[in-house]
């Protein structure tokens, strides 16, 4: 051996490229479950908004419901619309798309049934639906909520003495 001769080393230092590619596929499946975790927790903030909002609009429809006079209510019950302020267009209905941020896009739509029991007593029930139930018939949603996805589904009782 010379003088500027050096010696080889047996080991090789880094990783191969079976190495490398090993362990791109551990952090690619790692971070593909923080993705499908990820995206499960929007969809189930999403659904838990559409709840919430419908609740909040099925209890604001019965307030309203019990601020009515016996006369309103049976005018409602009877004929599904009422005008209260006596402009001659209906105020509420039965049955009404409801655009919630004023975009030219409904958001949800609401089902009201107001049936008279008794003399002083009437019977409320309030189904909120989202867009995907628009196109389907009252009587379908109103039969069978749950097989339409009600979002909410309000029943209360309204007396006047």
């Amino acid at each position: 051996m010379g003088k500027n001769t050096k010696p080889r080393k047996t080991g090789r230092a880094g990783f191969t490229l079976i190495e490398a590619l090993v362990g791109i596929v551990l952090v690619s499946v790692a971070v593909l479950g923080l993705v499908e975790m990820f995206t499960l927790s929007v969809m189930n903030n999403l659904r838990s908004d559409q709840i919430t909002t419908a609740a909040f609009l099925a209890q604001q429809r019965a307030d309203a419901l019990r601020n009515m006079t016996k006369d309103e209510l049976n005018t409602f019950a009877s004929s599904g619309t009422i005008d209260l302020n006596g402009d001659g267009t209906p105020d509420m209905t039965n049955d009404e798309l409801l655009d919630l941020n004023l975009d030219s896009h409904n958001d949800y739509r609401r089902l009201t049934e107001v049936t008279l029991v008794g003399t002083t007593s009437w019977s409320v029930r309030i189904m909120i639906f989202t867009p995907q139930q628009f196109t389907i018939t009252r009587s379908q949603l109103v039969t069978t909520p749950d097989t339409y996805r009600v979002k909410a589904n309000l029943s209360t009782l309204i007396s006047r003495g």
